[in-house]
């Protein structure tokens, strides 16, 4: 990993171009679930556009997991060196001592994203603590002063904590909720997704305002461009069908930026409604994957009229 750090982007993300297309060409699961992901998000484009997107998704998510170790162990100043441009940056002002909920779906450069947050002010991040690599990813989240809140009773309190003395706290908030935890199924892309509730109702006991950051990568290892969009109407809402419906809009919003650097891989419908049928089945070949996106997106729309 140190070893990796030291390399120049540009070498970082031809290697990770190589390990995705090798990632593209051999069967295995996370190439099938990719391309059914993409089925329910496009089902009019033909099925050898689907499987390009895919292909170059899995490029895009070989390009993520080299970049990480720049991002990690390099220190911060010179990781922050390759942001281009900021746009909406305006929506990072608020008032004084008032908190901001700051949400970053997996796309592009998501360790990127929470970094520079972290060198906007005091920030809490909410994480997934791993069993691998766990004191490196602590440690590099912490370098630009960031508190870490693990994904725990805990945590919740910390990120309130921080909403109330006016701080940032950021969430990925496109990762599927355990199931004790609030959360409701709401439409993405049309499809019914287990939605966390928790930005809901922080939003909620805080007042603080809500908007989306993620960091895109440019072509040619330019470097990455932060993009800040305004939350979409109701994530603050009474109802939580219309909260999560709401931030569900928000993701497709950040994903419509740049769709190949989302993380399609990542079963995000694994959680079904009651008699929902699973949607990560079927053979690895590009057809199965391409049919099974179809009729899920079908039944989908059935239950919608219905």
């Amino acid at each position: 990993m140190r070893s990796l750090a030291r390399l120049p982007l540009p070498l970082l993300h031809r290697m990770g171009a190589l390990v995705g297309w090798g990632m593209a060409v051999i069967p295995n699961r996370q190439r099938r679930n990719a391309l059914i992901n993409i089925g329910l998000y496009a089902p009019e484009r033909p099925a050898a556009e689907l499987v390009r997107m895919r292909n170059r998704s899995l490029r895009e998510l070989g390009k993520t997991l080299f970049e990480t170790a720049l991002l990690w162990l390099r220190p911060p100043a010179e990781a922050l060196s390759l942001v281009r441009e900021v746009r909406g940056i305006e929506l990072l002002e608020r008032e004084p001592g008032q908190g901001l909920i700051v949400l970053s779906p997996h796309i592009g450069a998501w360790e990127l994203a929470g970094l520079y947050l972290s060198t906007r002010g005091p920030t809490a991040i909410f994480y997934k603590p791993q069993r691998l690599l766990d004191d490196l990813i602590v440690a590099s989240r912490r370098r630009a002063g960031a508190t870490l809140a693990p994904i725990t009773a805990r945590g919740i309190r910390v990120l309130l904590g921080a909403l109330e003395r006016g701080d940032n706290a950021g969430i990925l908030p496109d990762q599927e909720p355990r199931e004790e935890k609030g959360a409701v199924f709401a439409p993405l892309f049309g499809i019914p997704a287990y939605t966390m509730l928790l930005v809901n109702r922080l939003a909620r006991r805080s007042g603080a305002p809500v908007i989306f950051m993620i960091a895109e990568r440019l072509p040619r290892a330019a470097g990455f461009r932060i993009h800040c969009l305004q939350a979409p109407e109701g994530i603050d809402s009474e109802d939580d069908v219309t909260a999560a419906a709401a931030l569900n809009r928000g993701i497709e919003q950040c994903i419509a930026l740049c769709p190949e650097q989302y993380l399609w891989s990542y079963r995000r419908f694994r959680r079904r409604p009651s008699g929902g049928r699973k949607i990560y089945t079927g053979s690895l070949r590009d057809a199965s994957a391409i049919e099974i996106a179809r009729r899920r997106r079908q039944a989908a729309a059935s239950l919608t009229r219905g």
